[in-house]
């Protein structure tokens, strides 16, 4: 009988270890400097350059429609963007990134944990930005629009964060 109580405590164990690690939540926080104004992201004067750069990457393809495998060629895709594609051009852009990503490569970028200033929020088959607090993300409110900024929270199931050495 004790041997059954061991086993069904550690199942139990195990189920809520799971339950509690698998899900990481994007919240909004207004004290890294970011807020959205029509659509556009601004950031605080002081914030580190390649944030700057990082926002105004984000502006110039906010709002372009989603397209699947879109985002891999040189300069501005106006065919538009998937996740991989969005992310990798705003990191490109801030100096952040050599080449375009998929969303499972990002799973190994950079260093793992939230960052002061930018997150990569990865996981196989999506990814997603959090930009001085800001969500960057084609992911906009799961009707598969292009990348938008926005300040809702999000949770992402088996979501592993990294982020750029330094911030």
């Amino acid at each position: 009988m004790q041997r059954l109580f061991a086993i069904a405590a550690a199942v139990l164990s195990l189920m809520l270890s799971a339950c509690s690690s698998g899900t990481v939540h994007y919240r909004y926080d207004p004290s890294k400097g970011g807020r959205v104004v029509n659509g556009q992201a601004e950031v605080d004067e002081d914030a580190p350059e390649e944030v700057k750069a990082a926002i105004a990457a984000g502006n110039r393809i906010a709002g372009l429609p989603y397209c699947y495998g879109g985002g891999r060629c040189e300069g501005i895709d106006h065919d538009g963007y998937d996740c991989s594609g969005a992310a990798s051009y705003v990191l490109r852009e801030a100096g952040l990134l050599g080449d375009w990503m998929t969303s499972s490569g990002f799973r190994k970028y950079g260093r793992s944990g939230r960052g002061k200033w930018i997150t990569v929020y990865a996981r196989s088959g999506h990814v997603f930005l959090e930009v001085a607090g800001l969500r960057f993300d084609t992911g906009w409110h799961n009707h598969g629009e292009g990348p938008r900024w926005t300040t809702r929270s999000r949770s992402s199931n088996s979501t592993v964060l990294r982020h750029p050495p330094g911030l």
